[in-house]
């Protein structure tokens, strides 16, 4: 089994127009948001073994804020240029490229190619709010069958829930 977790960064700012798109940090809400909803995933004991987030500062706060909350060590987060104004075919080549023993991976993101890759890999989800999670379990033996089997198991959570 194979489990997937994407990731929406959490809320962020746009308070100074000045600051680069990249650079954008995350507002007081993404800042409750990130740390509840890695708080939600510990406690349903889902560690993921690499977490992988875009160099947006948003994105990759977001991911920190998470890994704290699931015992996984902020400085090994890796961050993958790709995953920035990517594509959900380009979100799809890294996922198929993940070494095969992982069985736990969690990429942070944005949208709207997040959206768009879980609503491919699934219907059930359409749009995935700020710091949603989306979750899909696929009985596979290579992440290079993601995005061509049907996960088993999908699920959405958003911090308003």
């Amino acid at each position: 089994m194979k489990t997937l977790f994407l990731v929406r960064h959490a809320k962020s700012s746009r308070d100074d127009p000045t600051v680069a798109d990249r650079d954008r940090p995350l507002n007081d809400r993404g800042l409750r948001d990130a740390p509840k909803m890695g708080a939600r995933l510990a406690k349903r004991d889902m560690r993921p073994e690499l977490i992988l987030s875009s160099p947006a500062l948003r994105a990759l706060t977001t991911a920190q804020l998470m890994a704290r909350k699931l015992d996984y060590k902020t400085k090994d987060v890796l961050v993958d240029d790709r995953i920035y104004a990517s594509s959900p075919r380009v979100l799809l080549e890294i996922i198929h490229g993940f070494d095969d023993k992982l069985k736990c991976v969690m990429l942070v993101g944005h949208n709207p190619e997040l959206s768009e890759l879980a609503n491919r890999l699934s219907r059930d989800i359409t749009d995935m709010a700020t710091c949603a999670v989306a979750e899909f379990e696929f009985d596979i033996k290579s992440w290079t069958k993601v995005g061509k089997e049907q996960p088993e198991k999908v699920k959405l959570d958003q911090p308003k829930k």
